[in-house]
């Protein structure tokens, strides 16, 4: 199976299934030198897990990360040569997936992959499992962790869930703190208990719901991105679009920007002598290119918006076909997010951090000291 790697400089390849031994992940081309932080890593994955309240997967993992190779265990730093990260898979319950060895579930990838490779891991959908994000997430973090040293900070947040929709939030100043202040991780609170409300009503009913995350990536260097075909923007949306259940993908003023004027939509320039990142002196009045013009980033904040579509798994019974093509019904069993979300949040911020670290590391140098000059 081809299409298990991301980036360029910083490349990441994620491994293993939902219900095999363990998922994880290989960073190649971290920098030397860069202090190892668990915690961060840790901390990520803890907002990414099944079983942290009732919106999500009842699934009980505590997904404690195993660094197999790339540190030095006397200093605690990167070597400067592959990282390996394991998560062990505790909590499978197999059995639950007996019946689809020979039933396609509508709109999972279970018709697809066997069409394509003939040969599918049946129990918990295997790579097509958003199981598969734990090693996003975990190398996403040490993106991140790399990215700081330059003053990048990302923050993203539930914007919406099916048709409720969050107040405006102040992208100069939003906190993880404040988005994680709900199980929804949605820091608008009245919206986010509607949010909540919407969620639960959808489980009773054995149904999912969708939703659409915001992210800004603040402080991000002048100049990342190339202008053609490894445009930043396009390689956010690959990013993006790449998560399990992702359905659309803006930047800016996204797709209002299709009913706006050209003098309405422009980001004026204006000389900005205190400017201590980026343009020598020189911003933008308004950003409403999202921090990205030409493909590449122009030093102001980067926004950008992905939606997600529900959950396929769903608790009623649904007309699928067998695998000889008669016509079948089934009834999904097992522990599924009735809201995919609230637990994407760490997975849209790790994708823009190894996007953005990625993008950074093409310019610069293999050493983390010249790198945080």
């Amino acid at each position: 199976m081809a299409g298990n790697s991301f980036g360029k400089r910083f490349v990441v390849t994620t491994f293993g299934e939902s219900h095999g031994g363990a998922v994880g992940v290989v960073v190649d081309g971290c920098p030397a030198g860069h202090r190892f932080s668990p915690e961060v890593i840790e901390a990520q994955l803890g907002r990414r897990r099944p079983g942290q309240s009732r919106l999500t997967s009842s699934r009980n993992e505590a997904d404690a990360v195993e660094v197999l190779s790339g540190i030095d265990p006397t200093t605690g730093k990167t070597l400067g040569t592959p990282i390996a990260m394991a998560v062990r898979n505790k909590d499978t319950k197999s059995h639950h997936y007996d019946e689809l060895a020979t039933l396609y579930r509508p709109s999972h990838a279970d018709y697809t992959y066997d069409a394509k490779f003939g040969v599918r891991f049946v129990a918990g959908g295997g790579r097509a499992s958003a199981r598969e994000t734990v090693g996003r997430v975990a190398a996403g973090a040490l993106a991140e962790d790399l990215l700081a040293t330059v003053g990048v900070s990302i923050v993203a947040w539930v914007d919406a869930v099916a048709d409720v929709q969050a107040g405006q939030v102040d992208a100069a100043s939003i906190q993880r703190a404040e988005v994680d202040a709900t199980a929804v991780r949605c820091p608008d609170l009245d919206a986010a208990a509607a949010m909540a409300t919407c969620i639960e009503r959808a489980r009773k009913d054995g149904d999912t719901v969708g939703g659409v995350i915001r992210c800004v990536a603040r402080g991000v260097p002048l100049g990342l991105g190339e202008p053609v075909f490894d445009k930043l923007t396009a390689d956010l949306a690959h990013a993006m679009m790449s998560l399990p259940a992702s359905r659309g993908f803006e930047i800016g003023e996204g797709f209002s920007a299709a009913r706006m004027r050209g003098t309405d939509h422009n980001d004026p320039f204006e000389p900005d002598p205190g400017r201590t990142h980026g343009g020598d002196g020189i911003r933008t009045r308004t950003n409403r290119s999202g921090g990205i013009q030409g493909g590449i980033s122009n030093g102001e904040t980067i926004a950008f918006a992905v939606a997600f579509k529900p959950v396929a798994t769903v608790f009623v019974p649904q007309d699928t076909v067998d695998q000889q093509g008669n016509a079948a019904t089934y009834q999904a069993r097992g522990r599924h997010d009735p809201c995919v979300v609230p637990r994407a949040v760490p997975m849209v911020e790790a994708m823009a951090a190894l996007t953005l670290c990625d993008h950074w590391l093409r310019h610069t140098s293999s050493r983390i000291e010249e790198l945080a000059r």
